[in-house]
């Protein structure tokens, strides 16, 4: 049962100051400032997304690895998304459960670094993961006569370790910044999880670098691959409403669709949260910043397998012959 505890949070606005410069061995994560009244509401909902994503993405993993015929790029990539989804809402959302919960807010210092990591970390893959969509998207639609030319296995995998590396790269000099900052003052993150910028100010030093080092390195990641991805649809649309066939056109609209529906998803409420944080920290509310901050790691996860299983017919089929197929085995053992 959850067990709202509205005075523990409020207390720890006001406490655990210190005048040392050793890491501190815990951190105090508030939840949602101003929004502890509606913790309990919060924690429903999130667990009811966090199990929908958890279930939604493992079922498209099995689907995609159990079946053959799914042994293309675009569902290789689709694989790996899924993964990274499971990742992304797995080191914020068990966390804040427990917070909105129980008012266990106290996370340690290498957990919260850890958490950092992983969550920003995650974010990176996957517009990256999106950009490779929108590339197979190109192959398949504009030269579907070299597709299999172009996207073999090993190119695919070494999309996949670019993808993965220049991640690490953006995000272990960024943890190593703010990690090592000294700690002198209060160890209470006005956040829900341990976001870097939240977790920067608690530092004595001048949070500047690393978060101008933060905003700078995620407007080249997303701004890039937004630009790359634009100019793709763009290309795909062309060639898209050049056919002369309806049916043509609705069927390589309805084969992209999906992907462009995920895609809005994650860059609206990313690129929301990240340049109200600086450019409108002092007009919207602390509740406002944490929500679209959390929201952007929660959303995307939930409907990222809703849109592909729906959207998407082949998708779709092989998940119902899946589940079918569990149903008539289980009844038979029954």
């Amino acid at each position: 049962l959850c067990i709202n505890r509205l005075p523990v949070s409020s207390m720890m606005l006001g406490l655990h100051y210190n005048h040392t410069t050793e890491p501190p061995a815990s951190f105090f994560l508030v939840g949602i400032p101003g929004l502890q009244s509606s913790h309990l509401w919060l924690a429903i909902s999130l667990s009811a997304m966090y199990s929908t994503a958890l279930l939604g993405n493992i079922l498209i993993m099995t689907v995609i690895w159990v079946d053959s015929t799914l042994q293309e790029p675009m569902y290789w990539f689709l694989y790996v998304l899924a993964a990274v989804d499971i990742v992304m809402a797995s080191s914020v959302v068990p966390k804040m459960v427990s917070i909105f919960c129980s008012g266990n807010s106290s996370i340690s210092f290498n957990a919260c670094f850890t958490q950092m990591y992983f969550a920003h970390m995650a974010t990176a893959v996957e517009t990256g993961l999106l950009l490779a969509m929108a590339f197979d998207c190109y192959i398949a639609i504009c030269k579907p006569l070299h597709y299999k030319r172009i996207l073999t296995p090993p190119v695919m995998l070494g999309i996949s370790m670019v993808i993965i590396i220049r991640a690490i790269i953006f995000m272990t000099p960024l943890s190593w910044m703010v990690s090592h900052g000294p700690f002198c003052g209060s160890h209470v993150i006005l956040h829900s999880y341990c976001e870097h910028i939240a977790v920067a100010k608690l530092a004595c030093a001048d949070p500047m670098p690393s978060s101008l080092y933060s905003l700078i390195g995620s407007s080249i990641i997303v701004g890039s691959d937004a630009a790359f991805i634009a100019a793709s649809y763009n290309l795909i649309l062309r060639a898209v409403f050049s056919l002369s066939s309806k049916n043509a056109q609705l069927k390589a609209l309805s084969t992209c669709g999906s992907h462009m529906g995920v895609m809005a998803l994650y860059y609206l409420p990313g690129m929301a949260s990240i340049y109200v944080a600086w450019l409108g920290k002092d007009r919207v509310p602390l509740h406002t910043q944490v929500l679209l901050a959390d929201l952007y790691l929660v959303i995307p996860p939930t409907l990222n397998p809703i849109i592909y299983g729906l959207r998407t017919k082949q998708m779709r089929e092989r998940i119902w012959g899946l589940l079918m197929h569990c149903l008539l085995d289980h009844s038979n053992l029954g």
